[in-house]
């Protein structure tokens, strides 16, 4: 049996970053996470998931730093939605996704993997792209890098 190879060399520096301390979406706030915010307002901000379910998975945050949505006023509320909208707006522009998972994971229980911070997950998704390959060898493809999606998003979520 002949086995294939994928190869993605880029995926190493995921493998060599540090896990750090301390909420990535309150550092995000302060200098722009390494650049992979990609939206900011006056109560969130946007932010590229470096380990992404798939190509633009997107985090939106407020920058109060609460864990559920009974802690937003109604500021944070319409600015949050607002955003979502903009970020969904500019992905259909980018990569063309036939539909959305759009969702929120409040604690651990749920399934969330930063439980102080509350977030919406925006995931593009195509028909076929939860193929084999996340089936049956827990692996995902991603077909654009991070810089380069955050690149083209730019164009249509900043002024």
């Amino acid at each position: 049996m002949k086995m294939d190879k994928i190869w993605a060399p880029w995926r190493i520096n995921y493998f060599k970053i540090k896990k750090q301390k301390g909420c990535i979406f309150c550092k995000a706030k302060k200098n722009n996470a390494g650049d992979y915010v990609i939206f900011k307002s006056k109560h969130c901000l946007g932010l590229l998931n470096i380990y992404p379910y798939a190509c633009g998975h997107i985090m939106i945050a407020p920058l109060r730093h609460i864990n559920s949505l009974g802690q937003l006023n109604q500021q944070e509320v319409m600015d949050i939605f607002a955003a979502l909208k903009k970020i969904q707006l500019a992905l259909d522009k980018v990569l063309k996704p036939q539909g959305y998972n759009i969702g929120l994971n409040l604690s651990r229980s749920s399934g969330a993997g930063i439980t102080g911070h509350m977030h919406i997950h925006i995931v593009p998704r195509w028909i076929g792209d939860a193929n084999f390959m996340t089936t049956i060898s827990d692996t995902r493809v991603i077909s654009q890098s991070l810089g380069q999606l955050r690149k083209e998003l730019l164009k249509y979520v900043r002024p």
